[in-house]
């Protein structure tokens, strides 16, 4: 190269560097490390190298293009636009040559690294670099003379056409090679795994040129639930989302229920591993169904999941953390393949990425969330908060990060209440109860309507109202607290008390009748006295464990909050505050990060670098054990007044009126003893 060669300038990421007439614009990406994609190596086949070149005057780079500054349009390029097309102005980069000084521009859908915008409470792009990449090679054919193996020529060709060295293969992808190649002519597509400091890896092969996509999923595998992403390995869209019950709910509901199951029943570990692995086999062909995809496409897997979720699935006896210190098989990310894992539904050599444990009781989903949310990042002091069965808790900024968990059990998602059930279609997600009246009008999921619009009982005919999910009692208890109906030990009133017949009698307590479906041979949906215990004790959970870590900080008020978890962007921030399941502060630093343990694990499943640094940052958070905390129990048994019996929530009474009842006895004007209302 010298200074009489032309300038080539790409965009948008600014490099440049001067090369003889007739480079490829191809070749000159690669010299300069631009983002340029290229599967089948600059054979004219696969269009992933696609650019736009501008012609004109452009002083901001000091050149000027003309129109004859790329080669002329060749056969190879009309034979694709003939097939194919090509948008307006676009070359391929693999046949187009540099004739004289020229800007290139590289569209984003050309770009190995795409950004993927992730919307959520704080938009943010994700750099694809995916761990599993297309490579497509022309494999030298078998001479007698030349005795060597296909792998050995395939190896070769990965060298002499990618420079990639020492690649292996497993014993699956051996037995198929052979008839593969044939079948492809000796053109081959390969998917080759580069997620860690092992060689290279080939985890799936098809004959040659492979443009059916590659695909990955990202698992979020809590105790009630389990969700997960399909996504796309070349863009990062995600394909396809899922979900299935957790089977182990039927060997405790709650994480020390499964792991007492293990200690009392021999083999009963490897049963509850079975149970999910069979799970996870199930959601991977509905999701690939969904998506209208085979799935031996699906060649990788991301796992996010609790400390126990973790050896449950690995087949590791979980009895170990059942009793102090909680230790851990092992804290560290763990790779595999699926056949490890029986996961029959995937290719065999599919490869698996457990993001690591940050200790005890704090796992991999909450690492997931620290990679997602960046609570070491944030300039102010952020709680994050995962809500779920086993809830997840950080609390950060950029001098120190604090992580607990706290065992809320299975009520904010529905289980152990009375009419309650999983988000599903006819659920109820959002109540309103009017303050007066004490009516109740409800939405349900799969309806945008409110129950007293227009048209909503036709709209819901189909799924009829089939009961209440999680966000759906978080904001009845919260909606019975504001109108009176409840008080803040938690009780609830009679109809004589509270002044609604709707207020019915149970035993020796009270429920309150939300909607009736009776007359049409549908469900009785109440709130019983047994349901508000069970949301006072998940939510006490919740409070106390962020209780614990602000004393560990020694603050006693927090910058913002954001809710995660699978229903985290449900959660009505005003409701949250008025049950007391977070700590005082003005509603508008409370956000909702959506299911941030499942964008961790995207995250993770698109790029490979983060995974180094999630394994990095684990290691930085200072993990605080709630089971071993002497002032977790007062912390808790504080926070089961509604919203909280010592702390006074200035910001939540700024803005809403809490009735001053009491329903611990009878008597009084309109029903309870009422005080002042503040």
């Amino acid at each position: 190269m010298t200074a009489k060669d032309p300038l080539v300038i790409f965009t948008p990421s600014g490099k440049r560097g001067r090369f003889p007439l007739g480079t490829p614009v191809l070749t000159a990406a690669r010299q300069l490390g631009v983002d340029l994609d290229s599967v089948c190596g600059g054979r004219g086949i696969c269009s992933k190298c696609q650019i736009t070149p501008a012609f004109g005057d452009f002083p901001k780079h000091g050149v000027t293009v003309s129109d004859t500054a790329l080669s002329e349009w060749n056969s190879v390029e009309q034979r694709y636009q003939d097939k194919r097309g090509l948008k307006a102005g676009r070359r391929l980069g693999c046949q187009a040559t540099v004739q004289g000084d020229v800007v290139i521009d590289v569209p984003p859908e050309s770009q190995v690294h795409r950004q993927v915008v992730r919307k959520a409470a704080s938009a943010r792009v994700i750099e694809m670099d995916p761990a599993t990449r297309l490579y497509y090679v022309e494999v030298q054919e078998p001479d007698m003379h030349e005795p060597t193996g296909d792998l050995e020529r395939l190896r070769k060709a990965l060298k002499s056409q990618w420079d990639i060295d020492d690649v292996t293969a497993d014993f699956p992808i051996l037995r198929r090679l052979q008839p593969v190649l044939r079948k492809g002519n000796w053109s081959v597509t390969v998917a080759l795994w580069k997620g860690d400091d092992r060689p290279p890896r080939i985890t799936a092969l098809w004959p040659g040129l492979h443009e059916g996509g590659l695909f990955g999923l990202a698992i979020d595998l809590g105790s009630t639930t389990i969700a997960a992403h399909l996504t796309n390995l070349e863009t990062g869209e995600v394909t396809a989302s899922s979900g299935i019950m957790n089977p182990q709910i039927r060997f405790g509901e709650d994480l020390m229920s499964r792991v007492s199951y293990a200690m009392m029943n021999p083999g009963g570990d490897l049963e509850m591993t079975r149970a999910v692995r069979e799970a996870l086999n199930t959601l991977a062909v509905e999701i690939a169904k969904d998506a209208e995809i085979d799935p031996s496409l699906i060649v990788e897997a991301v796992f996010v999941c609790n400390p126990v979720m973790h050896h449950l699935l690995l087949g590791i006896d979980p009895v170990e953390l059942g009793q102090a210190p909680f230790a851990l098989a092992t804290s560290n990310a763990v790779a595999m393949n699926a056949a490890n894992l029986d996961l029959a539904a995937l290719p065999a050599s599919a490869q698996v990425y457990v993001l690591p444990c940050i200790a005890g009781h704090v796992g991999a989903d909450a690492a997931a969330v620290a990679l997602s949310e960046e609570p070491g990042k944030s300039e102010d002091l952020a709680l994050i908060v995962d809500v779920g069965t086993n809830a997840e808790i950080l609390l950060g900024d950029k001098t120190r990060v604090l992580a607990c968990s706290s065992p809320t059990g299975p009520a904010f998602e529905g289980a152990q209440i009375s009419s309650g059930q999983r988000a599903a279609p006819g659920a109820i997600e959002a109540i309103r109860i009017d303050p007066v009246s004490k009516d109740a009008r409800f939405r349900v999921i799969g309806c945008d309507k409110w129950s007293d619009e227009d048209g909503f009982w036709e709209e819901t005919a189909q799924t009829g109202i089939t009961g209440i999910c999680g966000s759906g009692i978080i904001e009845a208890v919260a909606e019975m607290r504001l109108a009176g109906l409840l008080d803040p030990k938690g009780l609830i009133g009679s109809a004589e008390q509270t002044g609604t017949e709707r207020c019915t009698p149970e035993g020796r307590t009270h429920a309150y009748l939300i909607h009736d479906g009776t007359a049409e041979g549908g469900p009785r949906i109440t709130v019983t006295q047994g349901d508000i215990r069970a949301i006072q004790l998940a939510k006490s959970a919740l409070y106390a464990g962020a209780r614990l870590l602000m004393d560990e900080r020694g603050v006693d008020k927090v910058d913002r909050v954001v809710l995660a978890g699978a229903f985290g962007a449900h959660i009505s921030p005003l409701h949250a505050m008025v049950l007391g399941m977070i700590p005082d502060v003005p509603l508008d630093k409370v956000t909702s990060a959506g299911n941030a343990a499942g964008t961790g694990a995207r995250i993770a499943l698109c790029n490979v670098g983060a995974r180094r640094e999630i394994e990095r940052v684990v290691r930085e958070i200072t993990k605080v054990e709630t089971a071993i905390e002497p002032r977790f129990q007062e912390h808790f048994v504080n926070a089961n007044a509604i919203p909280h019996a010592t702390d006074p929530f200035p910001e939540l009474h700024s803005i809403a009126t809490l009735p001053d009842v009491s329903f611990n006895t009878g008597g009084g004007e309109g029903g309870g003893r009422r005080r002042r209302r503040g």
